[in-house]
């Protein structure tokens, strides 16, 4: 499994044949120093996790592009449906939906779902958080918690599914912050490593870097991969 991080909480995933963008927020996105056509080579899926506008980011134009299969809850992929997404999976929590080359699952998450119109909110489902499970020959099973606060719930996400590797936000105010991310990684979770996300973006409004969540990680601070935008790591 190969993952690359683009700043904020859009990430590539490549495991298998299956090359897979995560909340693809690049026009507009401080931390990003790729485009989403540079991005999206090879796109098979892409998954959002809930419908604020610093996650679904260019996915419109993405999927019209590559003719990707969107996966997200029904209100999202209806929405994006309507403005011309021909190829999308609906789900919501606790199902499953399986691929060729990879299983996801919804999970929960403790946070909020819109976009904006005419200034005014527009409900798109419920936001929540996704468990991958490639094919065995093909990489570890990974935990993308999306943007939550902490929840008791991730230890059952944990017992049912046993993820390697996580992808948990840190940046606080509209997310768990580091020490937050922190107790959810050594209480909850058995992670080999961990990837946080959601912070040095926006400045002023989310962490500036990661040293709290590495602080509050102890001794576990070394399954920590703190990734540079447009880095690639392989597990």
């Amino acid at each position: 499994m190969k993952i690359t991080y683009f700043g904020h909480s859009a990430f590539r995933i490549e495991t298998g044949g299956a090359v897979i963008l995560v909340d693809p927020f690049f026009t507009g996105n401080p931390a990003a120093k790729t485009t989403w056509q540079e991005a999206s080579g090879g796109l098979t899926h892409l998954l959002l996790t809930h419908g604020h506008g610093d996650h679904t980011g260019d996915s419109l134009e993405i999927l019209k592009a590559t003719g990707a299969t969107l996966v997200s809850n029904f209100e999202i992929c209806s929405w994006l449906n309507a403005k011309g997404v021909e190829n999308y999976s609906p789900g919501n929590h606790g199902g499953r939906i399986s691929f060729a080359d990879f299983d996801v699952i919804f999970t929960n998450a403790w946070h909020s779902s819109s976009d904006m119109v005419a200034g005014q909110p527009v409900y798109l489902g419920n936001p929540s958080g996704f468990v991958i499970e490639p094919q065995k020959e093909h990489g570890n099973t990974l935990y993308i918690a999306g943007d939550t606060g902490l929840s008791y719930d991730m230890k059952l996400i944990n017992e049912l599914y046993r993820p390697e590797i996580g992808i948990v936000p840190i940046g606080d105010r509209f997310t768990m912050g580091g020490d937050q991310a922190a107790y959810a990684c050594r209480n909850f979770f058995d992670f080999k490593a961990v990837i946080p996300c959601h912070y040095a973006s926006f400045k002023g409004y989310v962490a500036d870097d990661a040293s709290k969540f590495l602080t509050a990680m102890g001794p576990d601070a070394g399954k920590v991969r703190v990734m540079a935008s447009g880095e690639t790591v392989s597990f």
